[in-house]
């Protein structure tokens, strides 16, 4: 089915794990490392970083410590 979607459009997916720990997500390993190559054949991967925008932006608006 993703292969289906990403011949006629384009497909975003978020993710808070890297991919090298989607092997927990799916149980698999092979189901995993097929979703990978999938998902990573001909895109773009835009990494932001590991600090969480929305706890940021929560705890400016409080006047609390930015992030531990």
């Amino acid at each position: 089915m993703l292969t289906e979607r990403e011949e006629r459009a384009s497909v975003a997916v978020a993710s808070n794990a890297p991919f090298s720990e989607w092997g927990s997500t799916f149980t698999d390993p092979r189901l995993a490392a097929a979703v990978v190559d999938r998902l990573t054949f001909n895109s773009h991967i835009l990494e932001t970083g590991t600090d969480s925008y929305r706890l940021r932006s929560t705890r400016t608006k409080k006047g609390t410590a930015t992030t531990p």
